[in-house]
């Protein structure tokens, strides 16, 4: 049996709650799931440039596991891109570093309910359009 998995640590969440591939309307798509971890994995190694060492330390997390967290990342990344899926980022056995909601209306990020000010997309104002980022979504 193997021992349950340790909460992957993260900064924030994307900005995005996915992507889809141009052109093609989203009823007609199926989608691929990429999850919070490996998504910052990307982020820490491809976009940051930090090195393994360095990531894993961030993600507290040990190196051998984030290799696996981000080879899996490239893989969902590629069956996306080859296959042309869309791809939802959600999930997984992560910690932000603090509580992080995202407005219903315009789907903007907000780290604290103090934070959040009427945007204008946002047609009605309040905390109920708050939608918490739940990190312990699996």
């Amino acid at each position: 049996m193997s021992r349950p998995k340790q909460n992957r640590k993260i900064s924030n969440p994307p900005l995005m709650q996915g992507f889809k591939p141009f052109g093609i309307p989203r009823r007609m798509l199926s989608a691929v799931t990429l999850l919070f971890d490996e998504y910052e994995a990307v982020r820490l190694l491809d976009y940051e440039g930090l090195l393994q060492e360095q990531a894993a330390e961030r993600m507290n997390i040990s190196r051998p596991t984030l290799t696996r967290i981000y080879e899996q990342a490239r893989k969902t990344i590629a069956m996306a891109l080859v296959e042309g899926k869309m791809i939802n980022i959600e999930g997984g056995s992560v910690q932000f570093d603090k509580e992080w909601f995202r407005c219903r209306r315009c789907y903007k990020l907000i780290d604290s309910p103090e934070n959040h000010v009427r945007c204008k997309d946002c047609k009605s104002f309040g905390n109920d359009e708050l939608i918490p980022i739940n990190a312990n979504d699996k």
